[in-house]
């Protein structure tokens, strides 16, 4: 009765879908995907001081770099923000103070990221997300190593050592 109800007014108002990556605590959580997203965003950078030419091309190949790498410079911050918000806790930061100061490092050099083509910048963004992926693994008690990317820009990530 309850779900009708609410089905009708849905069809009625046209409510918002509410999206969130988890709202009970699953427990999965993994900095790769910030990892990745801060390695596409050098990628694009890479990718836009490379490009040649003038006209449409030239105006369509930029256009979607810079998406891409907005894009990538948002999705990397957010799922700091996620494991930030949903699993580091009093106790994590007890033992790693330096967390609070690395994240807000992170969320800044994201902007910085996505308001510029710094490469320097978008490398710092990768070298910060990967301290934040070795202080998360050490917090999960999973040893790391480092290797670079198996594609470009082969920057040195931090991967766990399964």
């Amino acid at each position: 009765m309850f779900y009708k109800f609410v089905k009708a007014l849905d069809e009625k108002f046209g409510f918002e879908q509410a999206k969130a990556h988890c709202d009970v605590p699953c427990g999965i959580y993994d900095p790769i995907v910030a990892q990745i997203s801060a390695l596409t965003v050098v990628r694009m950078m890479d990718l836009m001081a490379a490009l040649e030419g003038e006209g449409v091309a030239f105006d369509n190949s930029m256009s979607r770099y810079v998406t891409v790498k907005e894009e990538h410079a948002e999705q990397a911050k957010h799922e700091v923000r996620v494991i930030w918000g949903d699993f580091i806790g009093p106790d994590h930061v007890k033992e790693y103070p330096e967390l609070p100061e690395l994240v807000h490092n992170i969320m800044k050099l994201g902007s910085k990221a996505r308001q510029t083509a710094d490469r320097e910048a978008g490398v710092a963004f990768v070298d910060a997300i990967n301290q934040f992926a070795a202080i998360f693994w050490a917090i999960k008690g999973v040893k790391t190593k480092q290797a670079k990317a198996p594609y470009a820009p082969a920057l040195e990530m931090v991967y766990p050592d399964l």
